[in-house]
């Protein structure tokens, strides 16, 4: 199946931030509640001990994505881990609902570029389930921004480009429907937009879908590597890990000799 970039609602500028908060908000109870990042703990925790970075950078955040539970994880073999929240569309509602409920995190409040990363926000970068969101050419910025400041990084999405991902897709609305009630804090709107007005089911099917669609495959993301200045002086880690009935792809990439 070729890679399709078509669009995803909540990458609009002019994209309502609260129905993206919902979303996002959604996702994150997902990965949470599922702990669907536990797999790949373990080399997670191999970049941390061989590159010294104890500072996660977790870019394009949305809501949190499944780090509460991964970071719990993690806090095992690193008791001095840190990480900092930040997305080009910070969602402060749910960052701070994050925070409050570990000492772990903390996070970077302006809008942060995932190719162009402010300069002080220096450790280990992660992304989860946002690699997608981006077209060849910027995937490649987000690498080599990542080389050319000497920082590690670490890509994880939750599917793959194929039809059991866009099948498991379509059923999402009745996931939004059955968890909307425990996903924290709680808004009258998000009530609002998902039973009465029923437009966040239908954003995240749409979006879960192109998601599907738009996911790198491991041949490609070989390819955004080869592209990268520098890549030679990086260890690369492209590979995928079975957790549960989901797949993670993953694109690991550190300095050599570390």
């Amino acid at each position: 199946m070729a890679r399709i970039h078509l669009f995803e609602f909540e990458d609009f500028q002019w994209f309502p931030a609260f129905i993206r908060n919902y979303m996002t908000d959604f996702l994150q109870f997902v990965s949470n509640r599922f702990d669907i990042y536990k797999a790949i703990v373990p080399r997670l925790s191999n970049v941390i001990t061989r590159t010294g970075s104890t500072q996660i950078i977790d870019l394009a955040s949305g809501g949190g994505g499944g780090l509460l539970r991964l970071s719990e994880h993690l806090k095992e073999a690193h008791p001095d881990l840190k990480i900092i929240l930040t997305d080009y569309y910070p969602n402060l509602p749910a960052f701070e609902h994050t925070v409050a409920q570990s000492s772990v995190f903390t996070y970077y409040p302006d809008s942060v570029n995932a190719m162009n990363v402010p300069a002080e926000l220096t450790g280990l970068r992660t992304q989860f389930l946002s690699l997608h969101h981006f077209k060849p050419d910027d995937a490649v910025k987000i690498l080599q921004n990542a080389v050319d400041s000497g920082n590690p990084i670490a890509l994880f999405e939750s599917q793959e480009r194929n039809l059991k991902s866009i099948v498991s897709m379509i059923f999402s609305p009745l996931s939004v429907i059955f968890t909307t009630p425990f996903i924290h804090p709680f808004k009258v709107g998000r009530i609002i937009f998902t039973y009465l007005i029923p437009i966040v089911p239908l954003f995240i099917l749409w979006d879960g879908i192109v998601s599907a669609l738009r996911t790198y495959s491991e041949k490609e993301m070989y390819k955004l590597v080869s592209q990268v200045k520098g890549h030679e002086n990086y260890t690369w880690e492209i590979d995928k890990q079975k957790s549960g009935p989901a797949t993670i792809p993953y694109l690991i990439g550190y300095k050599k000799g570390a």
